[in-house]
């Protein structure tokens, strides 16, 4: 008979000092969304705020979304496609490649995790840029892999030479954020070329181009044109940046037929919704307007880096729709200085800043805030 005073299992484990749940995570930080722009003017009592920390396009979905999403949402007490065919079919006619090279996610950050997953044993190596894009130290411990950090280079971009040296027996995948985020540095062709030639075969590489839609600097590799058919290359996109789809979260990768089909067993089943799968496919009709949008996001990006750079030396240029302030251990104290003035920014303590491109007035709003801010001195 069971003594009803005796501590169970798990009790006992507690009262020996193990935990529940994993000690290491105990020190890994959470990733930072940004700030509900509600909440801050509620907070300032102002009719509205402006959120420019979370790289989204301002422009609303594109024609068709809504509409598409709507039809599938009547469905919504049936299962997706877990084979996401109509999507994968569509993707690889848009990009020319065969869509068993395909796998799609809940956006290319679960498609990054996805591939680690199937990639790395506990204590196999995961090699990075940093600072870069702040979810690779998460998916590398939350897989048991140990993260390889490589220092970024004085310009605030992938020191890939240093990247290829720090390839060890141990590497399993390595990870190139073109263009880089929070920083929206870039790697030119000769860099990576060099990179790739240098790295073992038997490594994979990871282009992550989330937002390869707003590079302009004709050096800047195109990952799927340029090497796309190297076995150990991973070409990462995502459709939450330029196609206007963050809030439904999709993905995907292109690799060799046997990294894509090991990426398709790992994925949680059913993680692309049927409304993200209608979304996307209606996305995906809408190419032109997509590049319009894109056109408009750089050419307010260009102006923002020109006005920047008169008031902050050493902004980087930058080929995503965010730009990168150099604030080092000032970053903290601009980002509350622009959230006094209802504007949201991303500070990364003891780095710098990242601000989305926003409309011309959300900017204008910004580099008012930028200015007063950096003349006070906070920041």
């Amino acid at each position: 008979m069971t003594d009803p005073n005796r501590p169970g299992p798990a009790e006992s484990d507690q009262a020996a000092g193990r935990r529940l749940t994993r000690s290491d995570l105990a020190a890994l930080p959470n990733y930072v969304p940004g700030r509900s722009p509600a909440d801050l003017a509620r907070e300032l009592g102002l009719p509205e705020a402006i959120k420019l920390a979370s790289n989204e396009v301002p422009y609303g979905p594109l024609p068709g979304v809504v509409e598409a999403v709507a039809e599938a949402a009547a469905g919504a007490h049936r299962y997706p496609d877990m084979g996401v065919v109509a999507l994968r079919d569509t993707l690889a006619d848009r990009y020319g490649v065969d869509a068993e090279r395909i796998a799609t996610g809940c956006g290319s950050v679960a498609l990054c995790e996805h591939l680690v997953r199937a990639a790395c044993l506990p204590g196999d190596e995961v090699i990075y840029s940093w600072r870069s894009f702040e979810a690779y130290p998460i998916i590398a411990a939350t897989s048991g892999a140990t993260s390889v950090r490589v220092p970024n280079d004085a310009g605030h971009g992938h020191d890939l030479a240093a990247m290829a040296a720090a390839v060890t027996e141990r590497t399993r995948l390595v990870l190139v954020c073109n263009p880089n985020n929070p920083t929206g540095t870039s790697v030119r062709r000769a860099e990576l070329d060099r990179f790739l030639d240098a790295v073992p075969s038997d490594v994979l590489v990871v282009l992550d181009e989330a937002y390869r839609e707003f590079v302009t600097d004709p050096q800047v590799p195109d990952g799927l044109v340029s090497y796309g058919d190297r076995p150990n290359v991973v070409v990462l996109r995502t459709l939450s940046k330029a196609w206007g789809l963050a809030g439904l979260r999709i993905g995907f990768l292109v690799a060799q037929p046997e990294v894509a089909a090991a990426v398709r067993k790992v994925v949680t089943p059913f993680s692309a919704s049927a409304t993200a799968q209608a979304g996307a496919l209606a996305a995906l009709t809408q190419a032109d307007e997509v590049r319009r949008r894109c056109d408009l996001v750089i050419a307010e990006r260009d102006r923002l880096t020109e006005a920047l750079r008169k008031l902050l030396p050493g902004v980087p240029e930058s080929q995503a729709n965010f730009v990168w302030l150099p604030l080092g251990d000032r970053s903290l104290e601009f980002g509350r200085a622009c959230e006094a003035r209802g504007v949201i920014v991303r500070p990364f303590p003891g780095d710098g800043v990242r601000v989305t491109v926003g409309t011309p007035a959300e900017n204008d709003a910004f580099l008012a805030a930028a200015e007063a801010a950096l003349e006070s001195g906070s920041g």
